[in-house]
């Protein structure tokens, strides 16, 4: 079976990168000939991907094998710009939010997109195709395919829906229905994406009818639990590999999006997981991550824990300002935190929204007898929270085995927690904000879990947040060792018993020949 898929990012780093390449890659290994187009430049390092197509000539032109090619990634000429649904940075090109752009530049990006896939298509004739995100990823995907008679079904993942949809309807609900128009089936990764898409689409019915749950996979074969001597070693090599053992001191990154191996390295060094209580956060570097909110609450871990350290993994525009706001936290400076506090997004960008959950804690904090000691634990911040920066999804794969728990706080709707899918196949429990996707992904990892564990898994998300995550941390690493090793080995069971690339492949295979009844509905548990 020949299947392509439009994708338009690239197949490393946040979450709807990672799908499409597991996906593509799980494809492969079913037998399928696969035709992904993206922005990748470096497809062919990927290791699943055996020819590589651009149009940087003017014409489209394909390197790597000539034949027996098992999946050939496309990269179309966007012109120096790409759309994207949070501030990224891209190799090669500009990288814009698309609620940034006019109409006349978004019309030319999808009329380069669209010219793109129709070549793919002449040259590939595939028997059923696939697009990622609500837009715009579907509406290129039907006009390329019109009259063709290509059926195609679509995933729907968070960020496009919530960011640039969501935000901006009357400018991106029409390119949206018109992507979502013929598809066959629509995926979503957890029943509270799907009630979004129907609200946000206006939806009369007829969406709903062929919206059908497809969360995403874990690579069980990485992501798996390791004994504890061979987790740390395997850290310790990684820092090494990527030059944490140099000498001299290193440079902070030039930018807030860079990857920058070294200066990872030499975070991972200051890792000891032989003696660390090591907890880890992965994602985005941004305040709807909940990562201010983490910053507060680790003196209160600090205090109770004091070998407790935290690993921060990813990067995003508001890097700058969250070490402002730990550097603040750590002089014992109350003002200089508010201050960040009140100025919120602005730091990132966006509009000045105060974020006020942190607002209450500090408020609280203020006139609390237990200040000083907050302030105690507060000063360990620069060498108990480490902020390692980006790393490959392979790369996570070898440190999430050496922590004992990952928080995922944030304050924003997530369609589904891959990252806590993927901690707790390697056995660390996730402590997950209890809304959306994540409280679906952590109330089916629940029922796995000894009954005394269960209560760590999920934080609601209200003004006593920043102490609820301290909470939940603090009692899941004194939990008696015995529940620890019982939890451990039921989280890894439970996710390789649930997730599978294999297994959400057959089931996008599905979703593009409409085969409706064969896959999970939306009420499904």
């Amino acid at each position: 079976m020949r299947v392509l898929i439009v994708h338009g990012y690239l197949l490393g780093g946040t979450g709807s990168n990672v799908y499409t390449a597991e996906l593509a890659r799980a494809l492969v290994n079913l037998g399928a000939e696969v035709h992904l187009v993206c922005q990748e430049r470096a497809a062919l390092a990927s290791g699943f991907v055996e020819a590589a197509g651009d149009w940087d000539s003017g014409s489209l032109r394909v390197h790597g094998r000539v034949e027996g090619v098992r999946c050939t990634a496309y990269r179309p000429d966007l012109g120096g710009l790409l759309p994207v649904y949070v501030a990224d940075r891209y190799e090669g090109v500009e990288a814009r939010p698309f609620t940034e752009l006019d109409d006349a530049t978004v019309e030319d990006y999808v009329r380069r997109n669209v010219a793109a896939v129709r070549e793919v298509v002449a040259r590939a004739r595939p028997d059923v195709a696939f697009a990622g995100h609500l837009v715009m990823a579907p509406a290129v995907l039907a006009r390329a395919l019109a009259g063709t008679g290509v059926p195609y079904a679509v995933k729907v993942h968070g960020s496009a829906l919530e960011y640039t949809v969501a935000r901006q309807p009357e400018r991106f609900v029409p390119w949206a229905r018109e992507g979502l128009a013929g598809a066959g089936a629509v995926l979503v990764g957890s029943r509270h994406t799907a009630t979004r898409l129907w609200t946000v689409m206006d939806d009369d019915g007829s969406l709903a009818a062929r919206t059908r749950l497809g969360p995403p996979g874990v690579d069980i074969a990485a992501f798996r639990p390791r004994e504890a001597a061979e987790a740390a070693a395997d850290v310790r090599a990684l820092a090494r590999e990527l030059g944490g053992a140099g000498e001299g001191g290193v440079d902070p990154p030039a930018s807030s999006f860079a990857r920058d191996d070294r200066a990872a390295g030499a975070a991972l060094m200051r890792l000891d997981p032989r003696a660390d209580r090591l907890v880890a956060f992965v994602g985005k570097l941004i305040v709807s991550k909940g990562v201010d909110l983490l910053a507060a609450a680790w003196p209160l871990v600090l205090q109770r824990l004091p070998a407790a350290r935290l690993a921060l993994v990813g990067f995003g525009a508001y890097r700058k300002a969250f070490e402002r706001l730990v550097g603040a936290l750590a002089a014992g400076d109350l003002a200089a935190a508010r201050a960040l506090a009140h100025e919120g997004r602005a730091a990132e960008g966006g509009p000045r929204a105060p974020l006020r959950h942190l607002l209450a804690f500090l408020d609280a904090l203020e006139h609390d007898p237990g200040r000083d000691g907050y302030f105690a634990a507060a000063a360990r911040l620069p060498d108990r929270l480490v902020v390692v920066g980006r790393l490959d999804h392979a790369e996570l794969a070898r440190l999430l085995p050496a922590c004992e728990a990952i928080v995922v706080p944030s304050t924003f709707p997530e369609a589904f927690g891959m990252v806590a899918a993927e901690a707790a196949a390697c056995g660390a429990l996730p402590v997950c904000a209890d809304h959306s996707g994540l409280a679906e992904v952590a109330g089916a990892l629940a029922q796995a879990l000894p009954e005394e564990a269960r209560r760590w898994l999920r934080v609601p998300v209200d003004d006593r947040v920043v102490t609820g995550l301290a909470d939940r941390v603090v009692g899941w690493l004194q939990t008696a060792a015995p529940v620890r090793t019982r939890t451990r080995d039921a989280l890894g069971a439970a996710a390789r018993e649930r997730y599978s690339w294999e297994g959400v492949a057959r089931g996008v295979l599905r979703a593009t020949r409409g085969d409706l009844g064969a896959l999970p509905p939306v009420s499904s548990g």
